[in-house]
């Protein structure tokens, strides 16, 4: 499977960077979807993210005493250059990279779908995931636990059925949406009003 995510991961980094070409130095303080980071935070992160190699993220993981909220904020803080823009070329030098931490091939869908919207849309970009590459990555966040970065626990008596795929997940109060939608708000981050429908929808949402 890890051949067929790369080509996924580049297109999406590459669409990425076009997509925030002209954001305004202003903007990029703007609140992310990820809590406690600002669309810059993130953006820093996926390079850093593009740059990790198994051993690296060995040896930092230990250097930051198996903490992996420190080994994230140091990496992201080393990534972040004080002028935007910089960041940006750094996020573009790194964008067909093929490294990445001791992971799931899966993981590197989840970085590009749900950080790319973690910065698109509180900046108000809008951009069409391929929803089969988005259904790989939400089929792993709902077979993760939370403590490891899914979101198995918020899908606890719930059918998610992706209303753009062929994919239906889980039993119990339906839930449907798209594959994106649903990729989000499994993995804890906030949707749109009216993305997702269904009786089990305000649970998933509020969970």
């Amino acid at each position: 499977m890890r051949h067929e995510v790369w080509p996924v991961v580049h297109a999406e980094r590459a669409a990425l960077a076009a997509d925030l070409r002209r954001v305004p130095r202003a903007r990029w303080n703007t609140p992310s979807l990820c809590p406690g980071w600002d669309v810059h935070d993130v953006l820093a992160h996926l390079v850093d993210d593009a740059r990790t190699t198994r051993l690296g993220f060995l040896r930092g993981l230990v250097a930051a005493r198996l903490d992996f909220d420190a080994l994230n904020a140091r990496g992201t803080a080393r990534e972040r250059a004080e002028d935007p823009q910089r960041t940006l070329a750094r996020f573009r030098a790194v964008g067909t990279r093929t490294t990445s931490a001791p992971a799931a091939p899966a993981t590197r869908l989840v970085e590009v779908f749900v950080h790319g919207e973690d910065i698109r849309r509180p900046l108000g970009l809008s951009h069409a995931c391929p929803p089969g590459p988005v259904a790989v990555a939400l089929r792993h966040q709902a077979a993760t636990r939370v403590s490891f970065g899914g979101g198995r626990e918020r899908m606890d008596g719930l059918r998610l059925v992706a209303t753009d795929t062929d994919l239906v997940l889980g039993a119990g109060a339906e839930v449907r949406g798209t594959a994106l939608a649903l990729l989000l708000a499994v993995s804890g981050r906030p949707v749109r009003a009216g993305e997702l429908t269904g009786p089990g929808s305000a649970r998933l949402t509020d969970s």
